[in-house]
């Protein structure tokens, strides 16, 4: 389908959307890495149609600057990413996530169902997500700093899954531990803890992509999805 446009709180931002063969269907609304809607981003958009889903990927830095297509393979690129990191409102994010939940929700091809997929700093905002927003179901991959987040956990009221590395070059055994902890009380919450891998291990092509740990870990998030989306 490509890339349609989103009303936001704040004005008009791009998301990419993919369609699968059969729709209606249940709409996925996938949260980018620190690199932008880049190959990435629209692959994994790809990915999930090829699975029945309607996916949307949302530009969440068009505040800073629209269209970042970064990757992760050269100094300068990191250093830009770690900028627009550290320039990024989470809250306005989640405000933009959940506008394009909204928008997918009246889709046509969306059978009205839909929830979130997110990866890195995307793995914090699928996090907020279910915890702030009318998510259906919500799956985080090796989310940054969700230590700093349990407070809002007696919020997640919809199932959410997430994917954990235990190496995770961006936290700690002991936040790592906290956060297992804290979450395994509320019974919507189920994490897998993927040991001996690092930040990013299902990101294809990337320094610490693991093929064997993507594969259940993605196995695991399309049942999950199909679970509580149909």
């Amino acid at each position: 389908m490509g890339e349609v446009t989103i009303q936001g709180r704040d004005g008009t931002f791009i998301a990419y959307v993919a369609l699968p063969k059969k729709t209606p269907a249940p709409g996925v609304v996938v949260a980018q890495e620190i690199f932008g809607v880049n190959q990435v981003m629209r692959e994994t958009c790809d990915w999930l149609a090829a699975q029945g889903f309607v996916a949307a990927c949302p530009d969440l830095f068009w505040r800073i600057e629209p269209n970042i297509q970064i990757t992760d393979k050269t100094e300068a690129e990191w250093k830009r990413a770690f900028e627009l990191f550290g320039l990024f409102d989470v809250d306005k994010g989640i405000d933009d996530l959940k506008a394009t939940l909204a928008a997918l929700r009246t889709q046509e091809a969306c059978s009205g169902k839909a929830g979130s997929v997110g990866y890195c700093l995307g793995g914090k905002l699928a996090f907020l997500m279910a915890t702030r927003s009318d998510a259906d179901a919500n799956v985080g991959y090796y989310g940054v700093g969700l230590g700093d987040l349990l407070g809002e956990a007696p919020k997640i009221a919809k199932p959410l899954l997430l994917h954990i590395a235990e190496k995770d070059r961006f936290s700690s055994a002991e936040e790592i531990a906290k956060v297992r902890a804290a979450l395994k009380r509320n019974g919507k919450v189920t994490t897998h803890l993927y040991e001996g891998q690092d930040h990013a291990f299902a990101r294809q092509g990337g320094e610490h992509y693991d093929a064997k740990a993507a594969k259940l870990a993605n196995e695991r998030t399309i049942t999950f999805l199909k679970e509580h989306l149909a």
